[in-house]
């Protein structure tokens, strides 16, 4: 379903240029993702540059994350009125400014000032990407072009997180965030040369007024509610686990960094990998039985990891634990795109539950941190639990055709 002023641009756009496009927007996904993730393992090592605790220098996750998913909702319905290409440009073009910058911060106020204005210029990128999936594929392929975007996200979480613990000790972690940039610049000047196509833009915009009666009336629906409400749930789960796995790895197994990394490493290659097959499935099969399934997984991960298992199986299970957000979260995208209403919104409302419900998670594990890992994870797994037996009949009729 597209919005009534902006038309399908799949004549106009040749299978070459779809796949030069999808692979330019699917790597500027992976260096976002993988930025936002690097910070995690590295918490002990910028406590220590910034003279200040891990807890401390912790809320630099939630700073980037919830501006980030409350900005989209700006994005959205911008990038609606004046056109996708403009506004992932500018967002890119802002996220490599203050992704340098961020490397000259010398204190914990700076650090987590410039990690929230990086979030709000950076989000529109990845969003707006999504939207404009859905503008250039119909909705039978769309699942396999979600897929490999989504892959790309699940990629730059693994990569990023292995390259915070790994590469730091050898470049510092200013260094982690100018390497950041300086593919990102790369990313901007590939999608300015006419990769990225324009959407047809409204001949008039409407009122704010309408932005709001947008946004509701993407909730109206029954349909709209439960794909935005387990879009923010899910982002809870798998964020309050994976934001302190770096310390979990540290506190349970005394790691170092470089065998943080290393663990680590399997986050995300699922989704590199599979994100397209899964992506397909849900095209072919519907997305009835891969959402619950995706949960229950996640839901059996983190009750496994509230157990004592070695640490070669608690590396299997942070990779099956990946599998279970890669089986979520792009089907979900793939409902929104399906959504009434102009696309933009329509993708805007879900990474604002997606970013929003990463800061969230990360906090509300952290609340439960004072009782200990295993506590914090018997909640989540126990929660993630329920959520799965709920979605078997909130997501039945999410079938193919």
């Amino acid at each position: 379903m597209t919005p009534a002023h902006v038309s399908e641009p799949e004549a106009s756009v040749g299978s070459s240029q779809h796949r030069g496009l999808l692979a330019l927007l699917t790597a500027a996904a992976f260096l976002i993702f993988a930025q936002a993730f690097m910070i995690a393992p590295i918490l002990p090592q910028l406590a220590r540059a910034f003279h200040t605790t891990p807890e401390t220098v912790g809320l630099a996750v939630p700073a980037y994350l919830v501006p980030y998913g409350a900005m989209t909702l700006v994005w959205g319905p911008l990038s609606d009125r004046i056109g996708r290409r403009a506004i992932i440009l500018t967002s890119l073009a802002a996220f490599t400014v203050l992704t340098a910058a961020t490397a000259l911060a010398d204190s914990t106020a700076a650090f987590l000032g410039l990690r929230l204005a990086t979030a709000l210029g950076a989000s529109g990128v990845v969003p707006i990407s999504l939207a404009l999936i859905g503008d250039v594929f119909p909705y039978a392929r769309r699942g396999k072009a979600l897929g490999w975007l989504f892959g790309g996200m699940a990629g730059g979480t693994a990569v990023g997180s292995s390259a915070g613990a790994l590469a730091e000790p050898a470049i510092g972690w200013p260094g982690l965030f100018l390497a950041a940039a300086g593919g990102a610049l790369l990313l901007a000047v590939a999608l300015a040369a006419r990769v990225l196509p324009s959407t047809p833009r409204p001949a008039t915009f409407p009122p704010l007024a309408a932005v709001a009666v947008g946004y509701r009336r993407l909730l109206h629906t029954a349909r709209g509610r439960r794909t935005y409400a387990y879009v923010l749930l899910n982002a809870m789960l798998h964020s309050g686990i994976y934001t302190w796995l770096g310390l979990y790895l540290i506190q349970r197994f005394a790691l170092g960094p470089v065998g943080v990394g290393l663990a680590l490493l399997g986050y995300g290659i699922p989704g590199l990998l599979l994100g397209p097959v899964i992506g397909h499935l849900a095209d072919r099969y519907g997305r009835a039985r891969i959402i619950p399934a995706g949960v229950a997984l996640a839901a059996a991960c983190a009750l496994l990891l509230a157990t004592d298992s070695p640490l070669p199986a608690v590396v299997v299970i942070i990779t099956a634990l990946s599998l279970g957000y890669d089986m979520t979260q792009p089907p979900l995208g793939g409902i929104v795109t399906d959504l009434p209403g102009p696309r933009g919104q329509a993708m805007g409302l879900n990474v604002f539950a997606l970013f929003t419900g990463f800061g969230l998670g990360s906090l509300a594990f952290q609340s439960l941190l004072t009782a200990g890992f295993t506590v914090a994870l018997t909640a989540f797994g126990a929660t993630a639990l329920l959520a799965a037996g709920l979605a078997v009949p909130l997501f039945r009729a999410e079938r193919a055709g």
